[in-house]
């Protein structure tokens, strides 16, 4: 990975957003990540506070995935903002802010595919759903996600410090994308496999578990009615995949836009701006709003402790 080579795509990227007044997607990525974070840390609590939320697994499961989208919403936000200010950032704190947006995205997504699969589980073997996925069993599976989502992040990280014999300087823009272009042919080949091979099968199992849900209660007449709470629920999550995956794919095409060229074109920097900035927010910003309405036991909680604080204020008033 060639440092001067960052350093001079970095200073092209941070020209063209200067020229194009770019910094105002610095206002939906504050928007969209301040909401969000005031939602995701309530719903977190309930989950944890309360013992019938907490011994279930799907819960645990909706837990991992809000504190590893908040994770990834303050990361992201902290990056966006440097860039956009024009903040050098220091080379460790830059490498550390790029391991942790790919390893909490990573776990994001792979905690989705898993919530789906535990949705399968529960309806296919629901006799034996409670020995199948115990909340101790869910909780070494939800450290094994956390592992193998930092697996390939760190394995970048080191072989881009052992190819790097290069002084290391403090770096114009911090974006994953540059680092990733920066590095030689075969490293933007493995990345572009890896992400096929991982989006493909995350979306290979979640098709694959859709269908046999349907296939399963297909004879019990939850399918019939065209605006029944299994069609919607369908289509939610359905959305919500989608927009979770997106990025990735977007990503992808941007690391294709900018290869064999040492020039930034202005294509490419607004769609990784978009992205960033729009795009990965969205499933965040949607998320806790669609399971608070998909979960009546995490809506009635959350009621509760809303009225409690209500009532307990009103006395304090009073």
């Amino acid at each position: 990975m060639s440092q001067p080579l960052i350093v001079n795509i970095s200073m092209q990227w941070s020209a063209i957003m200067s020229s194009r007044h770019m910094d105002l997607f610095l206002i939906p990525t504050v928007l969209l990540t301040t909401v969000t974070l005031l939602v995701n840390p309530v719903l977190f609590l309930c989950i944890l506070c309360f013992p019938s939320l907490r011994q279930e697994t799907r819960y645990l499961l909706l837990a991992n995935m809000l504190i590893a989208d908040v994770l990834f919403l303050t990361i992201n936000l902290t990056v966006v903002s440097c860039n956009t200010v024009g903040k050098d950032m220091p080379h460790i704190v830059c490498e550390f802010m790029m391991l942790s947006t790919v390893t909490t995205y990573s776990c994001s997504v792979l905690t989705v595919t898993l919530m789906v699969v535990d949705t399968y589980v529960a309806v296919r073997w629901p006799l034996r759903y409670n020995e199948i996925l115990p909340p101790c069993r869910a909780r070494k599976i939800i450290m094994a996600l956390w592992v193998l989502s930092a697996v390939c992040p760190v394995s970048l990280l080191v072989m881009f410090e052992v190819f790097n014999s290069e002084q290391h300087q403090s770096r114009p823009l911090c974006l994953v994308l540059i680092a990733l272009h920066s590095s030689s042919q075969k490293v933007t080949a493995s990345i572009h496999l890896y992400f096929i091979i991982a989006v493909s099968l995350c979306t290979a199992l979640i098709v694959y578990c859709y269908i046999r849900l349907y296939v399963i209660t297909k004879t019990s007449g939850i399918w019939r009615n065209r605006y029944s709470r299994a069609r919607m629920t369908l289509l939610a999550h359905t959305l919500l995949l989608m927009m979770y995956f997106t990025p990735a794919l977007v990503f992808g095409v941007e690391l294709a836009l900018l290869q064999g060229h040492e020039t930034v074109s202005e294509a490419a920097v607004w769609i990784n701006l978009v992205n960033m900035s729009v795009l990965m927010l969205l499933p965040r910003f949607c998320t806790p709003y669609l399971y608070i309405l998909r979960y009546r036991e995490i809506y009635e909680t959350l009621q509760q402790v809303l009225w409690k604080k209500r009532h307990l204020s009103q006395i304090t008033t009073a």
